[in-house]
């Protein structure tokens, strides 16, 4: 179906394309991406607006040994179309098929696997520093987007890089600029002037000979060079990274192959760190996704012809927190939401439009984000931080320092927690409950359906100290009657039983549900008991489930290594419980894959018929009297 791709040699056979046949490339690439995105779901606005870009990039270098690093790594699509697994783009982000990021096991042709963004510059200077220091030849570019160039560890790159003077190339992909015509005349003769061989030797043969001039030949270059700067203070749109210690050639049309490719051929015989500004289009020849780039960003399957999605009738975590932050902003004008790039991701879309004055967005900046947000809490204000739990790991040191130690009312939605799917191992958010645990003075919830969400909201905002709320990404459902009210630090039985306990927390509650329903129809009644606090425990209530049973399960959609089941053995170790019996059901100590997280918690052995084979091998006491059924279910 895809001639050029199907008789290219991936990706050499791209360099020997005409301008006319890499067009025609460009147009088959947008039409995998489109199908491939509307079957699978995924990133598609970004991957859509660097197409010619990629196409420019696998032209000049060759990913057999040079080293091209994506930042963030979703926008790396064409790249893997280009290096040959264009046959497996129907499989992207399902289990066991290809990873929406770039992913080093995956192919040779990926440098660095990239999930959070801001990292590339770092890691594209270590590996130029590394081919320096071993005596070897390759080309290192970092592909970063003007998004993660908000980072800050983007800006240390950069200022390191610049110092060290590496030859390093930076390609900037802005795709929120528009190209000013005289701005984009002016910059293309002056890339054209400067990224010319010749303008180099020129300009240090003048050097040299005034340099040899006596007395006044070494002013005469000084004033010369004072001059140019002074000209470049004036006609150089990047003088922030020219005075970084990059050369600076842009902007530059990211969709103009011909352009794209010369400018990157010419820019890769400069000696010294190159930053090379490409303006490019999100969402780039496929309407829906060009009118609304933001809402294909990341977006889950939809139709082609209309570019709608399919939604389902149930909200999700996200919606009901966005829905209880514009409710709250009524009644609480000290109420303050703060995000990372990730306003609609984290909800917050409609309280940025009715609250515009009171809605901060710091780009892609966790770090600031919690410090800032505890500067306000210390002013008097009630700021809520929404972010993804992977993301909230980068601001690790802050939560500590900034807002734990002071005791600080800094309430923290973390949203996507545990498991997330279809994005993989970079963002499943499998450590917040081990991470943040261990962090004096911080109260930790977590709700089992959409009323607890709700309630341990409104909870939070009364506790005059710092609070995690983490929920998983999905539809919130709501089971059984209105929950207890929320007491810190106490849980809640959802059903009494005789054999066993299980304690669940957050997702783990409806996991707990469907095993105790199992357990229930094979003759073992199950108690089930919701903790809501992974900090403060309820030491009353699981002690006391611990005296009462020799069987307890514990369920947490959190890694197992010093996870919410590592709090319940530290509480019955200092209480001297060595009598009752453990099985603890988490996410193992290993970076989980990409799959729906159905297939995942199966593939996990966290689904309720493998935990049921658990409990069968692990405690024959308890099964041996029952039923048969039980026993052959077990052993399947």
């Amino acid at each position: 179906m895809y001639t050029i791709l199907e008789e290219l040699e991936l990706p050499q056979g791209i360099k020997k394309l005409k301008l006319d046949e890499k067009q025609k490339l460009a147009r088959d690439i947008r039409d995998i991406l489109v199908k491939s995105v509307a079957s699978c779901g995924g990133h598609l606005a970004s991957n859509l607006g660097v197409v010619e870009l990629t196409i420019a990039l696998h032209s000049v270098f060759d990913t057999h040994t040079d080293r091209i690093i994506w930042d963030v790594g979703h926008q790396s699509y064409v790249h893997k179309i280009l290096t040959g697994r264009f046959r497996d783009m129907d499989t992207l982000r399902q289990f066991g098929g290809l990873s929406g990021f770039t992913k080093c096991r995956e192919s040779t042709h990926d440098a660095f696997d990239t999930g959070h963004s801001s990292t590339s510059i770092s890691s594209a200077l270590g590996m130029a520093l590394a081919r320096d220091r071993l005596g070897e030849s390759y080309s290192v570019i970092a592909v970063i987007g003007d998004g993660a160039l908000t980072g800050g560890m983007a800006f240390e790159a950069l200022n390191h890089a610049g110092h060290l003077g590496t030859d390093l190339m930076v390609v900037l992909n802005d795709n929120e600029m528009s190209i000013s015509r005289n701005v984009g005349a002016l910059s293309g003769y002056l890339n054209r002037l400067r990224t010319d061989p010749s303008y180099s030797r020129t300009k240090e043969e003048i050097e040299t000979v005034l340099n040899r001039i006596p007395r006044i030949g070494s002013s005469l270059a000084s004033a010369a060079s004072r001059f140019k700067d002074k000209v470049k203070y004036l006609m150089v749109p990047g003088i922030l990274f020219e005075e970084l210690g990059f050369t600076y050639i842009g902007p530059v049309d990211g969709h103009n192959l011909q352009d794209m490719t010369l400018v990157m051929s010419n820019a890769k015989r400069m000696k010294g760190p190159i930053l090379i500004h490409t303006i490019t289009q999100k969402g780039r020849g496929y309407g829906p996704a060009l009118e609304n780039p933001d809402v294909f960003h990341g977006v889950g399957p939809f139709d082609i012809d209309t570019g709608s999605q399919v939604r389902k009738p149930c909200k999700t975590y996200t919606q009901l927190f966005g829905d209880y932050m514009v409710q709250k902003a009524q009644e609480e004008p000290r109420l303050v939401a703060i995000t990372a790039a990730m306003a609609s991701g984290t909800g917050l879309s409609d309280f940025a439009l009715g609250y515009p004055e009171r809605f901060f967005d710091v780009g892609i900046c966790e770090q600031h984000a919690v410090t800032m947000a505890a500067g306000m809490a210390k002013a008097g204000l009630k700021p809520v931080v929404s972010v993804y739990s992977t993301f909230l790991q980068r601001a690790f040191d802050q939560v500590i320092h900034d807002v734990a130690l002071q005791n600080l009312p800094v309430v923290f939605a973390v949203d996507r927690a545990g498991l997330v799917g279809e994005d993989g191992a970079t963002h499943q958010g499998a450590f917040d409950l081990a991470y943040l645990r261990i962090i004096p003075n911080l109260t930790i919830m977590a709700p089992a359906d959409g009323r607890e969400l709700t309630a341990m909201l409104d909870k939070a905002l009364e506790i005059n100290g710092p609070v995690a709320i983490r929920y998983p990404r999905g539809i919130a459902e709501s089971v059984g009657t209105e929950p207890d009210p929320i007491e810190i630090g106490q849980g809640r039985i959802i059903q009494d039983g005789r054999d066993l306990a299980i304690i669940a927390i957050g997702r783990g509650v409806k996991m707990g549900r469907e095993l105790a329903g199992l357990l229930n129809q094979n003759g073992i009644s199950a108690m089930l008991y919701d903790a809501r606090f992974a900090k403060p425990l309820d030491r009353e209530g699981i002690t006391g489930l611990a005296r009462r049973f020799t069987y307890m399960v514990t369920i947490e959609d959190n890694c197992l290594a010093g996870g919410f089941a590592s709090s319940i053995l530290e509480l019955m170790a200092d209480e001297g419980l060595h009598d009752c019996q453990l099985i603890r059901i988490g996410l193992p100590d290993d970076f989980v894959e990409h799959g729906r997280v159905e297939q995942l918690f199966e593939y996990l052995g966290m689904d309720p018929a493998a935990v049921l084979a658990k409990i069968v091998d692990q405690w024959p006491k308890l099964t041996r009297n029952r039923s048969l059924e039980l026993l052959k279910f077990g052993e399947k």
